[in-house]
């Protein structure tokens, strides 16, 4: 019996710290925040994405374009509001052989990485909030040594893949400033 009550008293003390709790919990996609204040896609869709700086007609221009668009669509569905804050991103990239075929001395695969350096800057104070690097690497198969057209389309899914990485970790990063604060 006495370990009986020992337990329910436990469940009960268990029971009101999650009920405590539960009023400290704030969905991150909700409607509006528990204080009443504008929600996160509210937010998240007052960032203007400023171009991406690139040198036309380079692998790392399409890139950019690719990012940038990732980005539109991740932080306002492509329908953004008036804008409250700047997105300033710069980003560079970079390939290494992983795996090199010993008789021919060409790469098998390879791995594609993305580094994007970025700043959200509040546009009615022209001061910079959130200052943050992000990266991605990705790996890559070059599927056989004479089909170049698919080393080719291996890169670019890469350069996607790695693109989208980045656009993600920005977003949640973003995300986390609205709601928090930090």
């Amino acid at each position: 019996m006495h370990t009986l009550s020992g337990r329910v008293g436990r469940a009960a003390a268990a029971l009101a710290v999650a009920g405590l709790l539960a009023g400290c919990f704030q969905p991150l996609y909700g409607n509006r925040t528990l204080d009443g204040g504008p929600a996160l896609n509210t937010a998240l869709s007052g960032i203007d994405i400023a171009q991406i700086p690139a040198a036309n007609g380079t692998p790392e221009a399409r890139i950019a374009v690719e990012l940038r668009n990732k980005l539109m669509f991740d932080l306002s569905g492509g329908n953004p509001s008036a804008p409250t804050h700047r997105l300033d991103i710069r980003m560079t990239s970079t390939r290494v052989s992983v795996i090199v075929d010993v008789e021919t001395n060409r790469p098998d695969v390879e791995n594609y990485g993305l580094t994007a350096s970025y700043t959200l800057v509040d546009l009615q104070t022209g001061k910079p909030v959130v200052t943050d690097q992000t990266f991605a690497r990705v790996s890559y198969d070059i599927p056989g040594q004479q089909q170049r057209f698919a080393r080719q389309r291996a890169l670019r899914d890469a350069e996607d893949r790695a693109a989208g990485v980045i656009a993600e970790s920005i977003r949640n990063r973003l995300a986390s400033y609205f709601v928090a604060g930090t």
